[in-house]
């Protein structure tokens, strides 16, 4: 079962995630999606964190962070996410919370679990109960278009990637590996979480 992550700590690395309230969409429309991605640029130069994966899903988020200094992701995710939900409520004419409590973390202990978490955040938009794309190219709300290099992105470590990864195509091949997937979805599914949508 995934656990709350209590102390952050330098140089590690953590899956945070939520979903909304009941379940409910936390994006409705892509302007909500890419207001939120223009928070995230501007918070990770504040918060000094590498934002390794990421997928923002209608009713819910994934990301795969590194914490590069003193300041933790906790207060990340919490200035994100206020100031989103606060503009969101404007613009909706809502109140209320947006989301099922406090945002839920694991922290990833070795090289395997890092990678698998990578491409398990990467395929949340197919391998989703109802599928949000055919393909992954068709969901613009991750960072899976800038591993591949067909887009060009803020949020995204090339280091990262070229360390793992020589080329575009083992990336490719590493995410669209189904066998594997499926093992390793059942090896780590203490980190994993499979919301609905």
């Amino acid at each position: 079962m995934s656990r709350r992550i209590t102390q952050f700590e330098k140089d590690h690395y953590y899956h945070a995630f939520n979903r909304g309230a009941n379940r409910n969409n936390i994006f409705y429309e892509s302007k909500n999606y890419i207001y939120l991605l223009h928070k995230i640029k501007k918070a990770i130069q504040r918060y000094d964190l590498t934002i390794i994966a990421y997928c923002l899903m209608p009713n819910h988020y994934h990301f795969l962070i590194r914490q590069n200094g003193d300041s933790t992701i906790s207060a990340f995710i919490q200035h994100l996410f206020n100031s989103y939900s606060k503009g969101f409520n404007k613009v909706y004419n809502r109140a209320g919370t947006l989301f099922e409590g406090k945002f839920k973390s694991t922290e990833i202990y070795d090289e395997p679990q890092l990678l698998h978490l990578c491409r398990y955040i990467h395929r949340n938009p197919i391998d989703c109960k109802k599928p949000l794309v055919d393909n992954l190219l068709e969901w613009c709300y991750s960072n899976y278009l800038e591993y591949i290099h067909e887009r060009a992105g803020g949020i995204f470590d090339e280091n990262f990637l070229k360390k793992h990864f020589p080329t575009d195509k083992d990336y490719i091949k590493f995410v669209m590996d189904e066998e594997a997937v499926k093992k390793q979805n059942e090896k780590y599914a203490d980190l994993l979480i499979d919301y609905e949508i």
